[in-house]
């Protein structure tokens, strides 16, 4: 992904501010800054942009579940963080930097200052050098190098070329840092699907109203009911969630071979608990195997069936694959931090 050019500042330099990463604070240092600066901030409070390092990777850390690395500080601080404020596992980056900025308990506060020992100074290497912190400093405040910003106690000052330069390519920046955020978190994930979709909180999850209306409908109205695989309860048109067998926080998506039609009671407390395969998918698989009969008969030109054929071969799935497709991806969500149902 090409940087956009500008000759008033040295693009070259920039581009290698995520050569030999170890760990994901440069990506949301940068995305930090900004964001910082597209609010028109020349200078910026360094808790603020520590407190936007947490806020932009606590949806991936804390609701996708990937994992940054054992080594890595900021999903540390995140997780120290969940313990001691009452954050909301769904909140908006609005508002955990609110509660990050105006939070008095000392861990959180360590937490946000463990920052400051490394990341304002190291990103700056590509045009300062690896020296020590001071060094970088006092280099920083006297524009040796011209870097981007410079570097005080409490706060940075950012250079005027360069803030004009994030302010106009702002959008064009943001997806540079996510896109190699992305390869560097998949280098580590290799098995979680669709990296780059779980960098972002996004602001609204896709209604599942459509897959309801257009094939679950259909389909339990041709049988009369459906029980659900986890209650036992005999679900009516009308009465039923649609949901994710695997959950929607480790697939990202909302394809029609992991969605059946659920106990509305028992959904609600499912959240994203991964489901027992010794007693769940049994029923799962035959109620979508029942369900793909209909729509073929009733629907055949049904986009959804389409879903089923991005992993299968054919519509005439046999149990062996649809267990072989399910199970990997329960075993590698699981290594991720989900936790299965109890039985």
């Amino acid at each position: 992904m090409n940087l956009p050019i500008d000759e008033r500042v040295e693009i070259g330099t920039f581009s290698g501010c995520f050569k030999h990463t170890s760990a994901t604070y440069k990506f949301y240092w940068l995305l930090a800054v900004l964001e910082a600066v597209e609010e028109g901030k020349e200078r910026i409070e360094k808790r603020e942009l520590f407190a936007r390092m947490v806020a932009n990777a606590w949806y991936t850390v804390q609701y996708f579940h990937v994992s940054f690395g054992k080594a890595d500080s900021l999903e540390a601080a995140i997780g120290a963080i969940q313990e001691v404020e009452d954050i909301p596992l769904d909140a908006s980056k609005a508002q955990i930097v609110d509660v990050l900025m105006r939070s008095g308990n000392r861990v959180t506060r360590r937490a946000l200052k463990h920052f400051d020992g490394n990341v304002p100074h190291k990103f700056l290497s590509p045009w300062l050098g690896s020296g020590s912190k001071s060094e970088v400093y006092r280099l920083s405040q006297h524009g040796f190098g011209f870097p981007p910003y410079a570097l005080y106690d409490d706060h940075l000052l950012m250079q005027p070329d360069w803030m004009n330069y994030f302010v106009r390519n702002a959008a064009v920046l943001k997806d540079y840092c996510r896109w190699n955020l992305a390869v560097f978190l998949q280098a580590r994930n290799p098995n979680v699907p669709d990296m780059l979709g779980k960098l972002e909180r996004p602001e609204r999850r896709g209604s599942l109203a459509r897959q309801k209306k257009d094939y679950w409908d259909l389909v339990i109205a041709e049988l009369g009911g459906v029980k659900c695989i986890y209650t036992q309860r005999e679900l009516a048109k009308g009465a039923y969630d649609v949901e994710h067998f695997i959950p929607f926080q480790f697939l990202a998506h909302d394809q029609m071979w992991n969605l059946l039609p659920a106990d509305p009671r028992f959904n609600g407390q499912k959240g994203d608990k991964l489901p027992l395969l010794t007693q769940h998918f049994k029923p799962f698989y035959a109620t979508q195997m029942q369900a793909i009969r209909i729509i073929r008969a009733v629907k055949p030109k049904s986009g959804y069936l389409e879903d089923f054929l991005t992993v299968f071969r054919t519509l005439d799935i046999s149990e062996q694959e649809y267990r072989n497709c399910v199970e990997p991806l329960l075993t590698i969500a699981h290594n991720n931090g989900f936790q299965y149902l109890r039985a």
